[in-house]
């Protein structure tokens, strides 16, 4: 029997529960969870607010882990019990999240855990590494020579995104608020306060040029932002643009728009090696010291964990959140 945090109901509190431990299928592998990251989409999930992650109740949810592999399935020759993982492996589409002792996860979706993290700081890293890599890289290719505006750049995929643009040559600018400028700073990037008119920083930043690439991690206003601080021929990628916007600026500038969501290949199956390539990738980048996960300074447990929940609702986090699952 394992341990496992139960949402029987959207917007109740979780329920603690003696559940079994399930069995890998042919291609899963039985990951023993040390630590489960905790995503604003999460919170979303549990209020019931998230129809893009759907995700029948009752349900365990969870959607970052890092591990050991327990047990593999019989067509998994990749992976052998000892190893340690991280991955984005389940919490949403009916896949069994990463709040409980144990998962059994489709092998692609996870990789080598990079030897450098603790387990807390490799299940923080999975969803926001694939979110900002999926952007950077697959989107933009990002490469030297290029400057880079990364909206919101101390949160959880901007952290990241600021990392990953400087690892490929680029420099990088990120707005934030005053109580943010600090990290910003750290991680390498030009610090601009998020009140300061796009106009305006665009004008003393680049000569009213605009930047080559903007990367999008709040929507809303910070996305009508990023139309007008992109270049001729620019490109901006949001992980966030699911309102309504007017593309007029872009199309005055022949630059170009493109979307950021991670979930199909939970939700559908499709793509998930994918998500593999980017965590071992990112890896290489993590273990050389160019990436690195931001935590929140307090710990969570199961016993806890509506209090995780509560502050991200509450915009309190400071990093990322992450539940201890082992005991």
């Amino acid at each position: 029997m394992m341990k496992a945090a139960v949402l029987e109901t959207h917007g109740a509190p979780f329920q603690i529960r003696d559940l079994p431990v399930p069995a890998p299928g042919p291609k899963e592998v039985l990951v023993r969870i040390a630590a489960s990251g905790v995503n604003p989409l999460d919170t979303k999930i549990h209020a019931g607010a998230a129809e893009h992650a759907r995700h029948p109740l009752p349900a365990i949810l969870g959607i970052d882990l890092g591990g050991t592999v327990e047990a593999v399935g019989s067509e998994v020759t990749d992976f052998v019990p000892g190893d340690e993982v991280y991955g984005m492996a389940g919490g949403v589409g009916g896949l069994q999240g990463t709040l409980a002792e144990y998962a059994a996860v489709d092998a692609d979706l996870l990789g080598a855990k990079p030897a450098n993290l603790s387990m807390q700081e490799a299940a923080a890293l999975p969803s926001v590494v694939i979110t900002a890599w999926e952007g950077l890289v697959d989107r933009l290719a990002v490469g030297a020579g290029d400057t880079v505006l990364v909206q919101g750049g101390a949160g959880g995929v901007g952290h990241v995104a600021v990392q990953l643009a400087r690892a490929f040559g680029a420099e990088v600018f990120a707005t934030g608020s005053a109580h943010s400028r600090a990290v910003i700073e750290r991680l390498g990037a030009t610090f601009i306060e998020r009140t300061e008119p796009v106009l305006d920083y665009v004008q003393r930043l680049t000569g009213g040029r605009g930047f080559h690439h903007v990367y999008d991690t709040v929507g809303g206003a910070a996305l009508d932002a990023s139309f007008q601080a992109v270049r001729r021929f620019g490109h901006v990628v949001s992980c966030l643009g699911w309102g309504t916007y007017a593309l007029a600026p872009l199309s005055f500038k022949e630059a170009t728009y493109s979307g950021v969501f991670i979930l199909p290949p939970l939700l559908s199956g499709e793509g998930r090696k994918h998500h593999r390539e980017i965590l071992d990738q990112a890896r290489r980048l993590i273990e050389s010291g160019r990436l690195l996960p931001v935590l929140h300074e307090r710990r969570f447990t199961l016993d806890n964990l509506c209090d995780a929940y509560r502050t991200i609702r509450a915009g309190a986090a400071r990093g990322k959140l992450v539940v201890d699952i082992a005991t």
